[in-house]
């Protein structure tokens, strides 16, 4: 989201109605809002059902970014609807807005071991050297399917990007 700020110049602006950062902008037209909880990630809905109820907007419009602790580091995966896949903030998500069917792009960070189940020091941590390039790719990646998403729709953002970033460049 600080990526899709900046490179539309968007200022963000606590919301504590709403326990949100929100930056509002007009992108080829149309009005965007971005939003970033302030809540912890299992009570991330919270905000998000508020900005919803708030702004009126059905779940179909809105597009819900998280980071993926299965997907390994530099996938992308942007899905119309679905199951939350025991990610927690997702399952917030869902019971606040009381539908799956809302779009959601995933995006990989990897686990240090599959074995491991709790993974906060993981999220929280510092990314490796190889693992902070795959970063800064897969996020550049990530823009331009949220951009991609908003001008052209899901099915055609999904088929374009989703994947490993490092190996859909030339595509572009």
């Amino acid at each position: 989201m600080d990526r899709l700020a900046a490179r539309w110049r968007a200022a963000w602006a606590v919301e504590k109605k709403f326990q949100a950062r929100l930056a509002r902008v007009k992108q080829d037209g149309r009005k965007v809002i971005l939003c970033q909880p302030r809540t912890f990630m299992n009570a991330s809905g919270e905000a998000v059902g508020a900005v919803g109820r708030f702004y009126q907007l059905p779940p179909g419009r809105m597009l819900i970014v998280v980071d993926d602790a299965d997907l390994p580091v530099g996938q992308l995966r942007m899905r119309a609807e679905g199951s939350s896949g025991g990610h927690h903030g997702l399952e917030s998500i869902e019971q606040q807005l009381g539908t799956r069917g809302y779009p959601r792009l995933r995006v990989g960070i990897g686990r240090q071991s599959q074995e491991q189940r709790e993974i906060t020091d993981h999220v929280l941590g510092q990314f490796e050297a190889g693992e902070r390039k795959a970063m800064e790719e897969v996020l550049d990646r990530a823009v331009q399917q949220v951009e991609c998403w908003l001008e052209d729709g899901i099915e055609k953002a999904m088929n374009e990007f989703n994947g490993a970033a490092t190996a859909q460049k030339g595509k572009q």
